[in-house]
């Protein structure tokens, strides 16, 4: 084989080589991008509705549940009480009979808080992190804790935080973008490498870091 062949074999070799490198310079990245987007989807959905029970729990008890266990029993065996009017209060006629009034009934905890219907076995998942088993072989819990928060103007109010880091269910993805991710979010963001909602040091109202 002539040198000017070899010289030609190899530099088609060094082109395909630098081609493969390039376009997985952009897919990778993209591809990462779009299953995180999927994937954060999924986990907001779950954190919201964490939300909806801590804050039905809150109105019960005026503090977060700092468990799941607490609050999945919650969600499960206990009810919220509702008050409704009998009669109409601008009827002057059944106002002055007495005939207004109001009266309290309870509704089933697991049937008010969430925005579409649940199942018992759907409540015993809120405390696994979705796609997280993918990487770890078994779905893995949040992060849940509550506590008291003081504002500067002094009033002591409850507060809660549940949490998902990224590394708990994007592990199975490119291993450099997760790095790159968490790095960006805690090195150059100064931000909580993950999602989160409510807050410990501080009062949100419940917000995510998401919105």
């Amino acid at each position: 084989m002539k040198k000017q062949q070899i010289i030609s074999i190899v530099l088609g070799v060094v082109i395909i080589v630098l081609v493969v490198i390039l376009i997985r310079q952009f897919t990778v990245p993209l591809n990462f991008d779009k299953e995180k987007d999927v994937r954060d989807k999924a986990v907001i959905s779950r954190l919201k509705e964490i939300r909806s029970a801590e804050q039905a729990y809150k109105a019960k008890h005026q503090k977060y549940a700092g468990s799941f266990d607490s609050l999945i029993n919650f969600v499960l065996n206990d009810s919220l009480v509702y008050e409704r009017r009998v009669g109409s209060a601008d009827d002057s006629i059944a106002v002055a009979k007495g005939l207004v009034s109001t009266e309290q009934f309870k509704v089933a905890v697991i049937d008010t808080v969430f925005s579409k219907k649940f199942t018992p076995e759907m409540v015993q998942q809120l405390r696994y992190i979705p796609y997280s088993e993918i990487a770890y072989g078994e779905p893995q819990e949040f992060y849940l804790e509550e506590g008291m928060f003081w504002t500067e103007s002094g009033i002591e109010i409850p507060v809660f935080e549940c949490r998902a880091p990224f590394k708990l269910y994007l592990a199975d993805l490119d291993r450099q973008e997760l790095i790159n991710l968490i790095d960006e979010h805690e090195n150059t963001l100064g931000r909580y490498a993950g999602l989160k909602v409510g807050a410990l040091d501080k009062a949100t109202n419940d917000a995510g870091n998401w919105e």
